[in-house]
């Protein structure tokens, strides 16, 4: 007889679920002793302070063997992944890691799930199991009716109309019981997730902690894009401008009775290769300097200070380089604000400061020009207060009407 495919399955999901309550038992069980021996022996004794300091060091001791007994059995019988909160890195014991303990890893709801619901959720389980053993006695009544030897069968007042009830009963129990043993796994499924897996405060935690992480792993992959750029343009198209510059050079030089349209023409593709060098070389310089790769902030600014047409008074003050991200955000808002000083503000000084304090880098940028820049008009400003914060820092515009503008970034810079 072909078993439909929908009762075949219905029949091996009761027997998994089954299975599972069953196995879950003896670890639901596992903490009743020690409790009941504390009340014991409390009882007995009456030395309260030795029971409860040893059932609690039992309790504490077995809860992370009994928690991953659980995540075993739902992993292994049905397939059931209890999260657990990521470690972070180890840090030195001290007694005020040793107090942080509990707070970041809580571990009072592992002990109330095993202490204080385990019992209850062992009750339940044992329940599911007596409906199946119950059930399959009943369905199973002729067969083992027959077994008994004659003089107790005969001596079975009823027994003839007694077995059709216990078949009846029998498979009702049976019908009911994927019902019951789907409900109580669900139901241990869902409260071990929230007890025994990460708290919904830890699971955000971790979800900051690993976007923070994706986050910064995009900035450096679009800084190493840029450093790419950068290297591919100074040593492939720059290289070939220069190489054109020089030849139309040493075409004029090399042939002065050029007729006179001909050497107008070269001189001005001359010139225009000139210029096409010097447009590369500033945007070289804004995609990712070398000298900040190569050398470091200090060496970048000196370079970038140089080249500004207002004097620049820099002070550094960095005792070792920092992260290369760190490093091209830190450039790029001294280069932008002294940019801004010249072209628009008309400044005729400025003042950059470059120095680390604790675990924070520090810039400032102060120019004496007409100020009235805002951080929030759309204008460069803005991207640079957006490129500081992508890497958690901050930015402040302080830029009344008449001037002085100042110009500070707030970059951590802890590796």
């Amino acid at each position: 007889m072909r078993i439909p495919a929908g009762l075949r399955r219905t029949v091996l999901r009761a027997r998994r679920d089954t299975g599972f309550l069953a196995a879950g038992v003896l670890p639901h069980l596992a903490l009743v002793p020690v409790w009941a021996w504390a009340a014991a022996t409390t009882a007995r004794t009456g030395n309260w302070l030795f029971t409860v300091s040893v059932s609690a060091a039992l309790v504490l001791l077995g809860t992370p063997v009994l928690t991953g007994v659980q995540r075993t059995r739902y992993r292994v019988l049905i397939g059931v992944d209890v999260p657990r909160l990521t470690r972070a890195a180890p840090e030195q014991w001290t007694w005020a890691s040793a107090g942080r303990w509990p707070a970041a890893k809580r571990p009072w709801r592992k002990i109330g799930y095993h202490l204080v619901l385990g019992p209850l959720l062992a009750l339940l389980e044992l329940l599911v199991i007596a409906v199946a053993a119950a059930g399959l006695a009943g369905v199973s009544a002729y067969g083992w009716s027959w077994a008994l030897p004659n003089g107790m069968r005969e001596e079975w007042f009823g027994y003839l109309t007694q077995l059709p009830a216990y078949t009846v009963a029998g498979l009702l129990l049976l019908g009911s019981l994927p019902w019951a043993a789907r409900a109580l796994a669900h139901a241990e499924t869902r409260m071990a997730s929230g007890l025994l897996g990460p708290s919904r405060a830890q699971r955000l935690q971790e979800r900051v902690d690993r976007l923070a992480g994706s986050r910064t792993d995009l900035i450096e992959a679009v800084d190493a894009e840029r450093r790419r750029i950068e290297r591919d343009l100074h040593d492939g198209t720059q290289q070939r401008l220069v190489s054109l510059a020089v030849n139309l050079g040493l075409a004029i030089a090399a042939r002065p009775d050029l007729p006179g349209d001909a050497r107008e023409v070269i001189t001005r593709a001359h010139r225009e290769a000139k210029e096409a060098i010097v447009e590369l070389n500033d945007l070289v310089r804004g995609l990712h300097p070398a000298v900040l790769e190569d050398r470091g902030l200090d060496a970048a600014l000196s370079g970038l200070t140089a080249r500004t047409p207002l004097p620049v008074r820099l002070r550094v003050n960095l005792e070792e380089r920092v992260a290369p991200n760190v490093e091209s955000v830190a450039y790029f808002v001294i280069s932008e604000a002294l940019t801004n000083a010249t072209k628009h503000a008309h400044a005729t000084r400025a003042e950059v400061i470059v120095r680390r304090v604790g675990e924070v880098l520090r810039v400032r940028v102060t120019d004496d020009g007409l100020g009235g820049a805002d951080a929030a008009g759309g204008t460069g400003l803005t991207g640079l207060a957006k490129r500081v914060g992508s890497l958690d820092g901050a930015f402040h515009v302080s830029s009344p009407v008449g001037g002085p503008t100042t110009i500070t970034a707030e970059l951590p810079c802890a590796r």
